[in-house]
This record gives C-alpha cells, structure tokens and sequence, in this order.
C-alpha cells in the first residue's frame, strides 16, 4: 500500500462483509478503512476525507439515507450503496437522496471494482462531466450533438437525447427512474414510468446492433438505467473515454 493508492472507507456492520472487502480492496490496489460504525463517517469526511465510501444500506436504512443526505452537505465525496434489497426501492432512494450508485448484494467482485474504477475516474477528472464517449460501435458527442452507431449518424428526438445525456453524464453510475424523469419531464411527472420505457425502447432502436440484447443502455431492475461504454485503445496501448 503506497500513499498515493486510493483510499476507501467501508461501512459495513457484518464483520465478514468487512474483512472479505478490505482483502478484495487492497489487493485491487486500495487503501481500506473499515468500521461499522456510521456515525464516525461525518467527522472522517471533514478531517481525513477518503477517495470514496461503500455503504451498507441494508441494517439501518433510515440512518443509511440520512448519513448520505449529511455528506451531500459537506462534500462531493463518491458514495456506492450496498444492498440486499431485490425490490429496487431501498435503492433508488439512495441514489435519490446522493448516492453515487448502488451494487447488489450478493455482488461478484468484478462488477464491484469496475463500479468503483468508473466513479474514481470520473472524479480524477476534477469532477466534470462526460462531453464526449466512444466505443467499437458507438460514438456520443454531447456538445455537437453528434451520435454515430454502428459507424452511421443517428437522429434523436429531444427527449430521446436528453435521456441520453443523462446517462452519459453519470459515467457508467445507474441512474434512477425518477432522476431521469425528473431531469427531463420534469418533477410532475416522476411517476409517469411509462414515458421512460417508451424512450429508453426507441434509443435502443437506434443505437444498439441488437435492442433486444442491448449492451451499452443497461437495465438495472427496480432502479434505473446505466450507460456502458467499453473504452477504445489509443495509440499509445491505453484505454481511453474522451472528457472536457
């Protein structure tokens, strides 16, 4: 463990969850802080504040929520939930109140690293906001307002690209039901679920080689919607994702 290696603190109250995390973690590279304790996380954020949090959701969920409402106040800290949760309602609440994303319980560790590289990436980059993302098949250009799938240009309706753009804003994160509807349609109509279905279906017809086995506009069930953009190699034998 180097000084520099990114440090994450882990809130968990099972001692196991803990230690087969701070294992994974400083093995993929991490410095690992770990407690059970959440109510020491506030003043850890203010005076030695981590690279990123994961969060139990699951044994005290009112506390859970609250603490990520806290950290919001104070900070632009990356938090991932964690829950067990199959509903999807503990987790859309998260991201609701803050969370950056939310993994699944029982979580293959792969998936749980990938989650963690994108937000550490994303915030490396002084927190900016995703303009441009390229794929094999696909490119996004949010400032031209420029999509290329498969190589040919695409049109978008104004809700299909705002729906897009929000996807590709949160770099690779799950985004809610209603933050996508609340962005784009507006806070009225957060519970119009309808009308997201009915865009995500037509940005699948248009950009994925097959909507019906999509792999860049991810379902996470019960949640959101996630953009995947497997990154291209530059010359230099680098994976890259173009950003501001």
């Amino acid at each position: 463990m180097r000084d520099t290696d990114p440090h994450i603190l882990v809130v968990d109250g099972d001692p196991g969850i803990r230690l087969h995390l701070r294992r994974s973690l400083v093995a993929a590279g991490y410095a690992v802080t770990s407690t059970a304790d959440g109510g020491s996380v506030l003043r850890t954020v203010v005076q030695a504040p981590p690279s990123l949090l994961l969060l139990d959701l699951d044994a005290r969920e009112t506390e859970s929520l609250t603490l990520i409402d806290a950290i919001r106040r104070l900070s632009l800290l990356p938090v991932i939930g964690l829950s067990a949760a199959t509903d999807g309602e503990l987790a859309a609440r998260a991201l609701e109140h803050g969370a950056d994303d939310v993994v699944r319980k029982p979580f293959a560790l792969r998936e749980l690293l990938a989650r963690i590289r994108i937000i550490l990436r994303r915030t490396a980059a002084g927190q900016g906001e995703a303009v441009a993302v390229r794929s094999a098949d696909l490119e996004i250009d949010l400032l031209d307002r420029v999509i290329r799938a498969q190589g040919r240009m695409v049109r978008l309706s104004k809700i299909e690209f705002a729906v897009l753009r929000r996807l590709v804003q949160a770099d690779g994160a799950t985004v809610s039901h209603r933050q996508l509807l609340d962005t784009v349609w507006g806070a009225e109509r957060i519970d119009r679920l309808s009308y997201l279905r009915v865009a995500i279906r037509a940005l699948r017809r248009k950009i994925e080689v097959d909507p019906q086995r999509p792999h860049h506009i991810m379902t996470e069930p019960g949640i959101g919607y996630r953009l995947e953009m497997p990154m291209e190699k530059a010359a230099t034998g680098e994976w890259k994702r173009t950003m501001p």
